[in-house]
This record gives C-alpha cells, sequence and structure tokens, in this order.
C-alpha cells in the first residue's frame, strides 16, 4: 500500500451509466444496484444518480464508467470519472 492510498484512506467507487452531459466538466451517472426485500425476500432494483466531474469531457450518453469517491467539488458533485470501461453503441 502506498504512503499517498495510506492517509487518504480507501475510497469507494462505483460502475454506471452515463445517462446527462448538458454541463460543463460534470456528467450524471445512474448506477443499479439489487437489494433484498425484508419482509417479502424479492431482490429488487435500486438506482441512484450521481453527478461526477470529467475533466477531458470524454464522456458521452450511454457510456459505462467507474466512479470514485472524491471530496466535495460543488454543491452536489462529490464523484469523479476515473475510467471509460465501454463506450456506447
Amino acid at each position: 500500500m502506498s504512503t499517498e492510498q495510506r492517509s487518504r484512506g480507501i475510497r469507494h467507487s462505483e460502475v454506471g451509466i452515463v445517462i446527462s452531459t448538458a454541463m460543463q466538466k460534470t456528467v450524471a451517472v445512474e448506477v443499479d444496484r439489487l437489494v433484498r426485500h425484508p419482509l417479502y425476500r424479492k431482490t429488487l432494483r435500486k438506482t441512484s444518480t450521481f453527478l461526477a466531474h470529467d475533466e477531458s469531457g470524454s464522456c458521452k450518453v450511454g457510456d459505462r464508467v467507474r466512479i470514485m469517491e472524491t471530496r466535495p467539488l460543488s454543491a452536489r458533485k462529490r464523484w469523479r470519472v476515473t475510467e471509460v470501461l465501454s463506450r456506447a453503441t
């Protein structure tokens, strides 16, 4: 483990689909997760939308990206795009 990683801690990351690129250097990413209902035991699909910083502006709608937690960059932006896993078709 490097000293930089030890001092900052391990940051949480998620994989999601870009749903909006209407802002400058910011993309909206939709992340799906599966949750089991506590009483009925049915598996439900929940979605969350995160605003992520995209410095290069390379993301397009439909791209599958990995985002990582970071310090607050604006009022709602707490994530940044680390890599584009696959491009939209």
